[in-house]
Order: structure tokens, then sequence, then C-alpha cells
């Protein structure tokens, strides 16, 4: 979707915003390499952290000796790369975990495990990003959301009047049109949007 927006907008450099239920590493990476600057938020799978574990979060990646270090400052050597999900991932752990006194605290395992993309760099610095704009997702919610809750509105408590996939586009489409044209209306009045529509 950011690449087509790309297209129909012209431009070189794009900044797309999405919510977490967009959060994949090969279309994030895909869109850093299209020149697009993703941001969107990493979805939480992990119950460590809930269970009052240490999560992956707190395990810190030195990329100069591609090790991670551990809470308690022991070091997480790289030890196979393998494929998952057409996807190359590494694999670190380190050998002092079953004497670590404060295991319990990290894995009921018997070394804690960390997996590391083979890209993860792109999803480090778009969290970066993240990081330093703390209001993209505000921002987000009030641009998106706004017209999501005005066309249900306008439909009411109620389904789709249409079946068929290409008659229910059909109906969205309208919808979004009639938004749009209210949208356009309101912020630049009727005559001004008569005059450019003509030109």
């Amino acid at each position: 979707m950011a690449k087509v927006a790309q297209e129909a907008t012209g431009t070189q450099t794009l900044t797309v915003i999405a919510d977490r239920g967009y959060f994949n590493g090969t279309e994030i990476l895909a869109c850093h390499e299209a020149g697009i600057t993703p941001m969107v938020p990493k979805t939480a799978t992990s119950g460590a952290k809930a269970d009052g574990r240490f999560d992956r979060a707190d395990f810190v990646y030195d990329p100069e000796k591609n090790e991670y270090g551990c809470p308690t400052g022991e070091r997480l050597i790289w030890r196979y790369a393998t494929v998952e999900s057409g996807m190359r991932v590494n694999r670190y752990w380190s050998s002092r975990c079953p004497r670590c006194v404060i295991k319990h605290m990290c894995t009921p395992s018997q070394q804690r495990r960390v997996t590391r993309w083979e890209h993860e760099a792109a999803l480090e610095a778009m969290q970066i990003r993240m990081d330093q704009a703390g209001d993209s997702m505000r921002i987000r919610r009030q641009t998106v959301e706004h017209p999501f809750g005005t066309l249900k509105a306008w439909m009411g408590a109620t389904h789709f009047l249409t079946r068929g996939l290409e008659r229910v586009r059909t109906e969205m489409s309208l919808h979004v049109l009639a938004y749009n044209l209210k949208r356009v209306m309101n912020l630049m009045g009727v005559t001004e949007m008569v005059a450019v529509m003509k030109a």
C-alpha cells in the first residue's frame, strides 16, 4: 500500500504510519529498500514480561561483536543460523545460563535463547524513529480513525447493503467518495471546490 501511495503522489520520500496489526518484518524491509520510511509499532507476542521474566528488549545487541548482553552482564554469543518462514535468523545463547542465580527471572528452559533476523537492523532503526517521534501514533489515530468512525455513523449499526466482494467494494468506494467530497467542501467551500474541479 505504501508503494502504491508513493506512485500516486509521485514523491520519492514518504513516511507511512500504521498500527501494530500491520507489523511485518519483510514488508517493513521492502518499504525501507523502496525509500519509504515506515512507522509501525512492534507486536508484543512474548508472555515473558507478563510472567515477570526478562523480555527480549532487556537483551542488548552489540553489532561489532555480533552478540547480545543479558541483564546480568553475561554474553549471549552467536551459535548458528537457520531459515524460518523464508527468513534467515541467527540464534544466540550463553553457556552460563544453567548456573545463573536469577535464571528463574529469565527462562524456564535450559538456556535463554535470543533469535535475531538478518535484517533486524532495519526494525531497530524504525523503533528509534518511533521513540523520537512519540506522537506519531496519536496523529495516526486522529487522522485515520475519525473517517472510519464517521463512515460507520453514516452507515448505521448495520452491514453492507450489497453482497459479493465487487459490490461491497463499490458500496465502500461510494461511502469514501461521499466522505471525501464532504470533507473538501468543509475545508475549501463549495464554490472553490467546483472551480478546482472545473480547472
